[in-house]
């Protein structure tokens, strides 16, 4: 049988980082971790060691559906008023992943940019501080 080749979607904020591993379409969720699942405490979800633990879980499951390649698309919170760079999490998950036995065969960043869009929040001074 021939390896099979799924995609890992990391969403690494300042607050969490979710790891999901679906299929090529991106239809069937083949597995699925977070940094608050691995840790008890609420400000340690969105931690490297959260994030490294998480992608070891879904990584687990996923070796186990068969899937040996994956391609990895890492995405920050984004858009109008989120942050536009990855959290802490993202690259030890990666690093993660490639370690528990996947071979990853591309990474891309798919955070998503405004093109104009809704007005900032703030006011006509912007926020004062």
């Amino acid at each position: 049988m021939a390896d099979r080749i799924g995609i890992a979607h990391i969403q690494a904020t300042y607050n969490n980082t979710i790891i999901h591993i679906t299929d090529l379409t991106g239809t069937e969720t083949i597995a699925l971790a977070s940094g608050g699942q691995v840790v008890k405490a609420d400000r340690l979800e969105g931690s490297p060691t959260a994030a490294m633990l998480a992608a070891k879980k879904a990584a687990a499951t996923a070796l186990e559906q068969g899937v040996r390649k994956i391609y990895v698309k890492v995405r920050a919170k984004g858009g109008q008023n989120g942050m536009r760079f990855p959290g802490p999490g993202a690259q030890p998950a990666i690093r993660a992943l490639t370690r528990s036995g996947l071979q990853v065969i591309g990474i891309e960043d798919v955070t998503p940019i405004p093109h104009g869009g809704c007005r900032k929040k703030g006011g006509k001074r912007g926020r004062r501080v």
